[in-house]
């Protein structure tokens, strides 16, 4: 029986290796089935709608993806949805559990070193979202506050660096998603929420009551954010990019950004109303997968 079982263990890990060291065009093509890592509640960029079902900005491109493979490989695939979260979507992608992440994730020199990233298609101002009655402008209001973030994400470090934190000081309260960090937010357990402003508007939107709160404050950081991939992995890279280039050509990028942040969205049918920043329209103009570092130098 231990026999048996070191014999069935090492088949397994055979696999397992195997799937992390194919490329993804190939692997996908033996298979048949492509696995989207999505988000649950990243705004407008990734999120569910219940039963399964995933929808948003980066959903739509990861889609056209998938069809441009679909077109190469010339057959139809299966698309499996797996929801990750900040701590375990760049585990998840290395490992091979997911070949294309489209959700929220900030393009850093930290994650490069890690994982592969698309052109940027969407550039994130971080902000501070509050309830309209807490008394909270900007950072020098956080000062002995309670600050709700995501576990896993950038912003925050972006908030203690900024000129205006000098002699600021809040304690931090982790959520284990963006709707947790939120629901801090809500109900009153954190002052404030740093985050993505797209997510910030998202949340709040669908929150019991929107009146109740606000997006306030300077900017606190400039975010180049993009779909992420396996690193050293050529193939899917190109057709992400070229997908997203022949988007731009078409207009269809504009259309998809429009779509989900200046219209009705499920599944209230809020409007985020966030016109298309000059950042992103610039990352549009010239595609690259420049990470945060070379946007924060500027």
């Amino acid at each position: 029986m231990k026999t048996l079982l070191l014999a069935l263990m090492a088949v397994a890990h055979g696999f397992v290796v195997s799937a992390q060291t194919m490329d993804t065009v190939s692997k996908v093509s033996a298979t048949g089935e492509i696995t989207l890592g999505v988000r649950d509640s990243s705004g407008a960029l990734s999120y569910t709608l219940g039963s399964g079902k995933y929808v948003g900005y980066h959903i739509d491109i990861c889609q056209r993806i998938i069809t441009n493979l679909e077109k190469q490989l010339g057959k139809k695939l299966t698309t499996k949805y797996i929801s990750v979260t900040s701590q375990n979507r760049v585990p998840l992608v290395q490992n091979g559990t997911v070949d294309i992440e489209c959700g929220s994730t900030t393009n850093n020199e930290a994650r490069q070193k890690q994982v592969a990233f698309a052109f940027t298609t969407y550039v994130e101002e971080v902000r501070i979202a509050t309830k309209v009655n807490s008394g909270i402008s900007g950072v020098a209001q956080l000062n002995g506050r309670n600050i709700a973030t995501t576990t896993g994400t950038t912003s925050v470090q972006w908030l203690r660096k900024h000129e205006r934190a000098s002699g600021v000081d809040f304690k931090e309260i982790f959520g284990k998603d963006h709707a947790d960090s939120f629901l801090l937010l809500e109900s009153g357990r954190a002052d404030a929420f740093v985050m993505d402003s797209q997510i910030l508007a998202g949340l709040i939107a669908n929150a019991k009551s929107p009146n109740d709160f606000k997006v306030v404050g300077e900017v606190l950081s400039v975010e180049p954010i993009a779909i992420m991939m396996r690193k050293d992995d050529p193939g899917i890279k190109k057709l992400a990019n070229s997908t997203i280039e022949e988007m731009v050509k078409s207009g269809d990028l504009a259309k998809a950004y429009d779509k989900w942040f200046n219209q009705p969205i499920p599944p209230k049918n809020t409007r985020l109303n966030l016109p298309v920043s000059d950042s992103t329209k610039q990352a549009w103009s010239h595609l690259n997968d420049k990470p945060l570092e070379t946007y924060a130098k500027k």
